[in-house]
């Protein structure tokens, strides 16, 4: 049988219809509630997949009724989280070639004191970098239950980034003996758990990514808007969401974008995001437009006010501005790979180019522009294709998963007196 194939059965089996929390407090109190940590060193308004992921599902969790617990790196400003039952931040290590980013001090001490204080009933870490690692050795020894997320592809950034490329040999065996040594790692997709099983990671669960169709939705186009971007109505406009920075394959991009521009010398493109890279593209595609950041409702307005989307990233282990801009009623051009690959049917509600074929990449985006009906129609179909798609069962999802790592340390207690 295939190492995949029990994973796959397992979600096709999962229907979680829950009426109270599943988990249960460590406290011994009566009413009192469970607390989760989570371990992470980046959170919001830190603006990346990790953060809007975790996001998501710790306000998912204080809905229902849990404490929530943050660890993290201390941020510039030294806020605290909102909504947190207690937050522990520790002194943070900046990352070499990686603005905005920082990894947090190991600080083991500070981990056994805070959770000794206000032990969690199940801790969830995100990151493998130092705080993460502190984080897994001190809750071993506590006998707290651990799960782990997989939420970065560093086989794919550490093409892009010296230190990564130096430590690669150390970094894959590392990663598998960091999940392994936790109850079950989390990853976003069905490929992505077939790809770390015969690798040789145990115990992996596939927990999807959620989206809000209400928010993200074609009824956010704004006329005014595309004005801005000098675009009538029936102007071609293109868009491109997320981080410009070499790991993005963002010299795909451009290339396409200029292919583009080429046939139809009419086109916008709107390109939403920072980085390193934003200086040379703007010198190197001075007729598109740069709108930085966004968030929120503005974000919503650049999203449905274009028409196609292009994705040329190989680095996601999910890639949620796929399923927003399909949501918001635009053609999607991507690899097949992760979520694109997963969600998106090739010329039914967006183009996917084979994976290492960037020709394929920049053809399937011309035959989209050739064919603006075409492009209508492939965006109401990817709107109808995401709807399906919602934050509160992907949670549930998330506490059933919670419940099952307390169980099995549970049932180790009452095996073994005394753990």
């Amino acid at each position: 049988m295939h190492p995949c194939t029990n994973i796959e059965r397992s979600q096709e089996r999962r229907a979680v219809v829950m009426d109270k929390p599943l988990l249960s407090s460590a406290d011994n109190q009566p009413g009192s509630r469970a607390r989760i940590a989570f371990v992470s060193e980046t959170w919001l308004p830190e603006i990346n997949g990790v953060t809007h992921t975790l996001h998501h599902l710790s306000q998912h969790l204080i809905e229902r009724g849990y404490r929530v617990q943050l660890v993290r790196p201390r941020p510039e400003d030294h806020t605290t989280a909102p909504m947190m039952s207690e937050e522990l931040q520790v002194r943070a290590i900046p990352i070499p070639d990686y603005d905005g980013v920082s990894m947090g001090m190991p600080a083991s001490r500070q981990l056994r004191h805070f959770w000794k204080t206000h032990r969690p009933d199940v801790i969830y870490i995100a990151t493998e970098g130092p705080l993460g690692l502190a984080a897994l050795r001190v809750a071993r020894r506590l006998k707290i239950p651990v799960i782990s997320g997989y939420h970065t592809n560093f086989d794919q950034y550490s093409r892009y980034y010296i230190l990564l490329q130096m430590l690669r040999p150390l970094v894959r065996p590392f990663l598998k003996r960091f999940h392994n040594r936790t109850l079950m790692t989390l990853v976003p997709t069905q490929g992505q758990a077939c790809t770390l099983t015969n690798q040789g990671y145990g115990n992996i669960q596939v927990l999807g990514r959620g989206l809000d169709c209400q928010q993200f939705s074609p009824d956010k186009r704004s006329q005014v808007l595309r004005h801005e971007w000098n675009a009538s109505p029936k102007t071609p406009v293109v868009m491109h969401v997320g981080r410009l920075a070499a790991e993005k394959n963002i010299e795909l991009l451009e290339r396409a974008l200029n292919t583009l521009r080429k046939h139809h010398p009419e086109l916008r493109a709107v390109l939403v995001g920072d980085g390193p890279l934003r200086a040379q593209l703007e010198e190197r595609l001075p007729w598109a437009i740069f709108a930085g950041f966004q968030r929120g409702e503005s974000l919503t307005r650049y999203y449905a006010s274009a028409d196609m989307f292009l994705f040329p990233s190989l680095s996601e282990t999910f890639g949620n501005v796929v399923t927003e801009a399909m949501a918001s009623g635009l053609a999607v051009v991507a690899f097949d790979y992760a979520a694109a690959g997963e969600i998106i049917e090739d010329g039914l509600d967006g183009k996917l180019a084979p994976v290492g074929d960037p020709d394929a990449f920049i053809a399937a985006a011309l035959t989209l522009s050739n064919d603006m009906a075409l492009v209508e129609q492939m965006g109401k179909a990817a709107r109808e294709r995401v709807l399906a798609l919602e934050w509160p069962r992907i949670g549930d999802t998330f506490i059933e998963y919670l419940a099952q790592a307390q169980e099995v340390t549970d049932a180790r207690r009452a095996r073994v007196p005394g753990i």
